[in-house]
């Protein structure tokens, strides 16, 4: 073990530099400024390159974090990305976006009396260097095969799955309903969280890659949408990450008065406007001069409640039934957003919306903390004559995502479906109901992780390609490749 190793009882844990509140509440910029090399060999070196890595463990890539970590304290930067790469098809996305405080560095062993590496950082870090070293670079294939595989999402499962494919050999053509490759990273996620240059980098390495793109390309059974059946005939194999991208309703009087919108619906506006689109319907879905409640508590809400503060608003007030302690989002999410002047409503839920035509107000009441449901964490009750009110010009809903009716969608009523509307796959596989068509995802686990999302892609490639291997001799294969030529 290299001596420089285990200094985590003389180094303190450092993140990197953050840009004054102050500062960043004025664009969409990153937050956070890079480490410099000696900087994040001196983090890297915390390390205590423990027997049983937990980091590892409990990331969902199972990503080689200690050794990745022990060649960047040794300033072996490209052998470093070089780990970091073989199991993450996007470690520049997952270093900036994945809530490290419930993965790899809330389960870091030293956390408890020294704090964690701070392994997000570094991972930013690398893959950065890489870039601006040259070091990445497409992932071709030795070979190349005949048959084909439509891919329907270009999300992060859509991609992962499409990478790997195509380092293997497969023509590979994506489907997106979408105008930009990214799905909910170029336009659920805000940009000063991830930049949207980081995914436009990523997109021209897979076009490099030999991966065909069909953007503004929905798949479904209205005029001008592209079938299902299609698809299926013109590719050996189908795999479906399309995401979920229904957003749950308050069931509550006032939903529907003016002002009450979606999370998504508000964040897509928002990104939009980054790329100097027209997002129409500006001034419903800006938050510029406005009091503005976000109900919900994961990541979306934080996502919501730091956007309104940069568009302008007045006051920004998260609304969440259950305590801090509880919320499901990142710590230092709320931390951040707290910190640019948002304010918490814990343990309160809307009791109605109130206006007429627009709306006007959030009537609320308190919450309790009850005892523990079936799954461990406690229920909430509502406290008795506890109604409050909140001024409000714009209501943003985020209590999460479900999935779209895709068999109603895309004709398609064998496509079977779970008791929550997610693509039925056998546990730990990735096969649909229908033969040759496979999904992955949020589409099967349900809203989840970006990190999810990328196991599941590169997982069911691999079963893709067995698949493949068995149903070598399709008719389609060789039509597949004339046309991809």
């Amino acid at each position: 073990m290299a001596e420089r190793m285990l200094q985590f009882v003389s180094l303190p844990q450092a993140q990197p530099d953050k840009r004054p509140a102050s500062e960043r509440r004025e664009d969409f910029g990153e937050i956070y400024r890079a480490f410099a090399v000696e900087r994040a060999e001196q983090q890297a070196s915390r390390c205590s390159q423990c027997g049983v890595p937990f980091c590892s463990v409990h990331c969902p890539l199972g990503n080689n974090i200690p050794d990745w970590l022990k060649l960047t304290a040794e300033n072996r930067l490209e052998e470093a990305y070089a780990i970091s790469a073989a199991t993450n098809t996007f470690p520049e996305v997952c270093g900036r976006i994945c809530p490290q405080d419930r993965l790899c560095e809330g389960n870091c062993v030293i956390q408890k009396g020294f704090q964690a590496v701070t392994i997000g950082a570094v991972e930013k870090f690398i893959t950065e260097t890489a870039f601006e070293k040259g070091w990445v670079t497409p992932n071709l294939p030795t070979s190349e095969r005949s048959q084909s595989v439509g891919v329907v999402g270009a999300g992060p499962a859509g991609l992962a799955a499409a990478e790997r494919l195509r380092s293997m050999g497969y023509q590979v053509h994506v489907y997106d309903r979408y105008d930009r490759v990214g799905g909910l990273m170029v336009y659920g996620i805000p940009s000063f969280k991830l930049e949207k240059s980081v995914v436009a980098r990523r997109h021209r390495l897979l076009e490099a890659q030999g991966i065909v793109f069909h953007l503004s390309t929905p798949i479904g059974s209205d005029a001008g949408e592209t079938p299902l059946e299609d698809l299926r005939a013109r590719h050996d194999a189908v795999f479906i990450a399309t995401g979920v991208y229904r957003t749950r309703e308050v069931m509550v009087p006032g939903v529907g008065l003016e002002g009450v919108v979606q999370a998504l619906d508000f964040l897509t506006a928002s990104n939009r406007r980054g790329y100097d689109d027209d997002p129409g319907e500006d001034a419903g879905l800006h938050a510029r001069g406005k009091r503005v409640v976000v109900i919900g508590g994961g990541d979306t809400a934080m996502d919501c409640v730091r956007t309104s503060i940069r568009q302008g608003a007045t006051s920004v007030t998260c609304l969440y039934r259950r305590d801090h302690a509880n919320m499901p989002g990142s710590m230092q999410e709320v931390k951040n957003a707290e910190e640019e002047g948002v304010a918490f409503a814990w343990l309160a839920a809307p009791e109605a919306f109130l206006g007429d035509g627009g709306v006007r107000a959030v009537r609320a009441h308190r919450m309790r903390l009850s005892l523990p449901d079936a799954t461990g964490r406690q229920s909430v009750e509502v406290m008795p004559e506890s109604h409050f009110t909140l001024d409000a010009d714009l209501v943003v809903q985020a209590l999460g995502f479900e999935p779209e009716p895709l068999p109603e969608m895309w004709n398609a009523p064998d496509l079977a479906v779970t008791r929550w509307g997610t693509l039925k796959v056998e546990p730990g596989h990735f096969a649909t109901s229908l033969p040759g068509v496979f999904a992955g995802g949020d589409i099967v686990r349900g809203a989840s992780l970006v990190v999810w999302a990328i196991r599941d892609g590169r997982d069911a490639a691999d079963e893709i390609h067995d698949y493949l291997s068995v149903h070598a001799g399709s008719d389609r294969a060789g039509q597949a490749l004339e046309a991809a030529e």
